[in-house]
C-alpha cells in the first residue's frame, strides 16, 4: 500500500505513536497515512477515560476488544492514532485528548489547524 511520506507536524521524522498496542492505519505503530486512509488517522492522541466516553457516545467504541479483528480495545493512557476529524470534534466538543506533536503526521494539518494541535500537545515545547 502506498503511504504519505513519514513527516510529522513540525516538519521532522514522523516518530513512533504506540507499538503497545500496535496502532496506526498501516499497523505499523505510527500515524502515517496514504489514500486508503480515508479516516486520516494521523493524530497521535493518549487516551483518556472521558474521550473514550465521547467517542463511544459518537459510535466509534474504542474500549471494548474486538478480538475478531485482532482489538484488545483501549485503556485510558494507551497511545492510538486517531481520526483528525474526530480530535477536531472532541476538541470542539471540550473531550480532546493530548496528543504528541512529533507523533502526529503532517496530513493531520488538511483538518485541523496547528494551533489547535499545539493546544492539546504534551510536547509542545
Amino acid at each position: 500500500m502506498k503511504r504519505e511520506p513519514s513527516l510529522n507536524v513540525l516538519g521532522d521524522e514522523l516518530k513512533s505513536c504506540s507499538d503497545d498496542p500496535v496502532t496506526g492505519f498501516f499497523r505499523n505503530g505510527c500515524c502515517d497515512t496514504g489514500p486508503m486512509d480515508q479516516g486520516s488517522h494521523t493524530v497521535c492522541a493518549i487516551m483518556t477515560a472521558e474521550f473514550l466516553a465521547f467517542s463511544k457516545y459518537l459510535g466509534n467504541d474504542l474500549s471494548t476488544p474486538r478480538p475478531e479483528y485482532g482489538f484488545a480495545g483501549l485503556n485510558p493512557g494507551d497511545q492510538w492514532c486517531l481520526c483528525a476529524a474526530r480530535f477536531l470534534q472532541a476538541h470542539e466538543e471540550g473531550a480532546a485528548p493530548k496528543i504528541r506533536l512529533a507523533s502526529t503526521h503532517q496530513r493531520a494539518l488538511d483538518i485541523v489547524p496547528l494551533e489547535v494541535l499545539v493546544q492539546n500537545a504534551l510536547d509542545a515545547n
